[in-house]
């Protein structure tokens, strides 16, 4: 059977861009088959946060995509997995979950990644196959993008979500835009600027003890959604220092 290739996939410096996630994941069949689908649509670079060791160890055996786990990075938190790109975009099935995230459909969203693609690097993030992504793992999330499923049955395999997500994006390269002039922040600038407020926050007496957790996640989700440039960035910095500094002297 011929197979005709397809010639609307990504250019090799746009799929050198992208980080797929794996959070938490324990079935190494899962892991496999996540490695195996990013070897199949030509992406290179797979980074997992804190995996089930033996899941993990025995998915580097998996068929046709042993060399891709052998260079996976791993690492202990999703910041340190995604501090050097400028999108950082969740997936979820939704059920009735309470999101605080813009949510996008999955071609929506993959217009949207390639278009950041062109020009910087994305982290797409997948959860454990249990629970998905917390919210503590979605508040790094710029937004988040969600397959349409049928209500009956809205969980897909990791596996088979990896591949559909995947294919999204080289289905429809040349739909490209061209790349933006704004130099966009880094996860770990965003991350920066994410630190001084709530160090800001903290010292008024704003975020309270018994809800810290939960107004650090909320605070982080507003920062993501103001879409910062690093110039926005070191902009922000300067404002908040001054303003911790005139509240402690």
């Amino acid at each position: 059977m011929s197979i005709v290739k397809s010639t609307f996939l990504l250019a090799p410096a746009e799929l050198d861009r992208l980080r797929v996630v794996l959070v938490e994941s324990r079935n190494p069949l899962n892991i496999g088959a996540a490695a195996r689908a990013m070897s199949n649509f030509g992406f290179r670079h797979l980074r997992v946060v804190s995996p089930y060791e033996v899941a993990y160890r025995q998915a580097k055996a998996a068929v046709g995509a042993a060399d891709l786990l052998a260079n996976s990075e791993e690492y202990a938190s999703v910041a340190e997995a995604v501090a050097d790109c400028t999108l950082v975009v969740g997936t979820t099935a939704v059920g009735k979950r309470d999101l605080q995230h813009p949510l996008k459909r999955l071609e929506q969203g993959g217009r949207m990644v390639r278009k950041q693609l062109a020009s910087s690097r994305v982290a797409l993030l997948f959860g454990s196959e249990r629970y998905g992504l917390s919210n503590q793992d979605l508040s790094h999330c710029h937004w988040l993008l969600h397959i349409p499923t049928h209500q009956q049955n809205i969980s897909m395999n990791l596996g088979q979500a990896v591949a559909v997500c995947l294919y999204e994006l080289v289905r429809d390269g040349r739909a490209v835009q061209p790349a933006q002039r704004v130099k966009r922040a880094t996860a770990s600038e965003v991350e920066r600027a994410t630190g001084v407020l709530m160090e800001a926050l903290h010292i008024s007496g704003y975020i309270k003890p018994r809800r810290a957790v939960y107004t650090e996640e909320n605070v982080r989700r507003l920062v993501r959604r103001l879409d910062l440039s690093t110039r926005d960035v070191e902009f922000w910095l300067g404002i908040m220092r001054q303003v911790i500094w005139k509240m402690k002297s």
